[in-house]
């Protein structure tokens, strides 16, 4: 097995690759993996490997006109803390989608990166 099998891969389009980079690796505890080029870097946490693409990607040309914004999707990252985590990423000044909403497996609150990709921080229940 390969070191890129060994990931779940995520392909994000964003408008700033630094601004990305610096939002997962500070605010969410990613770790940069590579940063080729000024319009693309990955990222990782434990088997997430987030693919940053910039608009001049080959990865932002193959998408379509009509699903260029960001959409509803997102990914889903584990926490210990969830208060801790908004109060830390509020006080960061992070924009927040959302409300902390609970349901029968957890609690769960969105959040958006600088292209406006939305973050799901989820803490299990109990």
């Amino acid at each position: 097995m390969t070191e890129e099998e060994t990931f779940a891969s995520v392909r994000y389009i964003v408008d700033d690759v630094p601004a990305a980079i610096d939002f997962y690796t500070t605010q969410l505890g990613f770790v940069l993996r590579s940063n080729p080029a000024p319009p693309f870097a990955d990222v990782t946490r434990g088997h997430l490997r987030l693919l940053l693409s910039g608009p001049q990607t080959s990865g932002a040309r193959a998408t379509p006109d009509d699903a260029s914004d960001a959409g509803r999707n997102r990914i889903h990252l584990i926490v210990d803390n969830l208060d801790a985590e908004i109060e830390r990423l509020e006080a960061a000044k992070v924009p927040f989608r959302s409300e902390p909403t609970s349901g029968p497996g957890g609690r769960q609150i969105l959040i958006a990166d600088p292209a406006g990709n939305l973050i799901e921080l989820f803490q299990p229940a109990g």
